[in-house]
């Protein structure tokens, strides 16, 4: 059987983001720091009392050994509320702010981790130098 009428979308602000690096250098670039994560929502209380401009977050399902999260000291089960001072929401929050720009920038990571905000430095990493 094949696979006709099977259509991907791309959210608009991605497709403006990644258009001009696709076409100039045929692939894009961003910053690594050696997560796995999902979305998720933040309960009402923690945001009322951090006063949190998200509503959820990006929660860490595992870290990556001799990655920038590890080296930041971050942990499964932190949940990533803000990078740089801007709210991250989602996981694609999270991706467009790790653009190869942010590569050997040490940026401020807000997470929180059980109910208490945490502020970590981490420094995105190029995936292509990444050492094991």
């Amino acid at each position: 059987m094949s696979a006709q009428g099977i259509c991907f979308a791309v959210p608009i602000n991605t497709a403006k983001m990644i258009l001009t690096p696709l076409i100039k250098d045929g692939k894009i670039r961003r910053g690594y720091i050696g997560i796995g994560g999902q979305n998720v929502l933040l309960p009402r209380r923690v945001v009322l009392f951090h006063e949190l401009s998200v509503e959820s977050g990006v929660l860490i399902i595992s870290i990556e050994n001799n990655s920038p999260a590890q080296k930041a000291d971050l942990v499964a089960g932190d949940v990533i509320v803000g990078m740089n001072n801007q709210p991250i929401a989602s996981i694609d929050d999270l991706h467009r702010l790790l653009t190869h720009d942010q590569v050997g920038v040490r940026s401020p990571l807000t997470i929180i981790r059980h109910s208490e905000k945490l502020v970590f430095d981490v420094v995105a990493a190029s995936p292509d130098k990444v050492q094991e």
